[in-house]
C-alpha cells in the first residue's frame, strides 16, 4: 500500500506540473512553446502509468483492464512515437488542448484513488468530479489525440520512423504508417468501450 501511494504521489506531482507549465507557457508565450515545455514531465508521468496496467491486473485499483490497457497504450503511443519522435507536430495548438485535458483529468484520478486508499473515503465534490469531468475532458483529449496523429502522418510516411523493410534476417515488415492508420480506426470504439467501463468503476 505504501509503495502504491508513493508512486501515486509522484505521478500526481509530474501530472500537476505539466498542468501548471503548460497554461503557463500558454499564457507568457503562445502554444508553439508548450511542448518544449512540458516533454521531460509529460514523458515521466505517462511512462510511469505503466504501471497502472500491473495495478489493475493485481487488483490494487478497480479500473478494469478494458478500460486501463487501451487508454495508457494510446497514451505512451502519442508520448513517444508522436509527439518525441516528430518535432513537426509539437508546435500545433492540439498539444496543448491534450496536454491540459490529460493533466486535469488525472490530477482528479488521482486524487480520487489517493484519498480512497488513504481514508477509505473520497469527498462528495471529488466524486462528483471524477465521474463528469471526463464527459468534457475525455473527447477534448480524445480529438486531440486523433489530430496530432493525423497531423503526424505525412511525416511518418516520409520519415519511414519506426519502419522495419524488407528483406531482413527476420523476414519481417513493420509500418509505422499503417498503424497510425489501424490506431485512429481504433479510436472511435475504444472510446465508446472506455466510457462505458468508467461509467461502471
Amino acid at each position: 500500500m505504501a509503495g502504491f501511494l508513493s508512486m501515486l504521489r509522484r505521478t500526481y506531482l509530474a501530472v500537476a506540473q505539466v498542468l501548471f507549465l503548460a497554461v503557463k507557457t500558454l499564457k507568457e508565450s503562445g502554444h508553439e512553446h508548450v511542448y518544449s515545455a512540458v516533454e521531460k514531465p509529460l514523458q515521466l508521468a505517462q511512462t510511469a502509468a505503466i504501471l497502472e496496467i500491473l495495478h489493475s491486473l493485481v487488483g490494487l485499483v478497480r479500473s478494469p483492464i478494458t478500460a486501463t490497457l487501451p487508454q495508457i497504450s494510446s497514451r505512451l503511443y502519442l508520448t513517444w512515437i508522436i509527439l518525441h519522435s516528430f518535432p513537426e507536430v509539437q508546435t500545433h495548438f492540439l498539444v496543448s488542448s491534450l496536454t491540459i485535458s490529460w493533466s486535469i483529468t488525472e490530477i482528479i484520478r488521482y486524487s480520487f484513488f489517493g484519498m480512497k486508499e488513504a481514508f477509505g473515503a473520497t469527498p462528495s465534490f471529488l466524486l462528483w468530479l471524477r465521474y463528469s469531468t471526463f464527459l468534457v475532458m475525455y473527447p477534448i483529449g480524445i480529438s486531440s489525440e486523433v489530430g496530432l496523429i493525423y497531423l503526424a502522418l505525412p511525416h511518418i510516411k516520409v520519415s519511414e520512423k519506426f519502419c522495419i523493410r524488407m528483406p531482413n534476417k527476420w523476414n519481417f515488415s513493420f509500418d509505422n504508417f499503417y498503424i497510425a492508420f489501424i490506431a485512429l480506426g481504433i479510436y472511435v470504439p475504444g472510446m465508446t468501450l472506455l466510457i462505458c467501463d468508467l461509467v461502471h468503476i
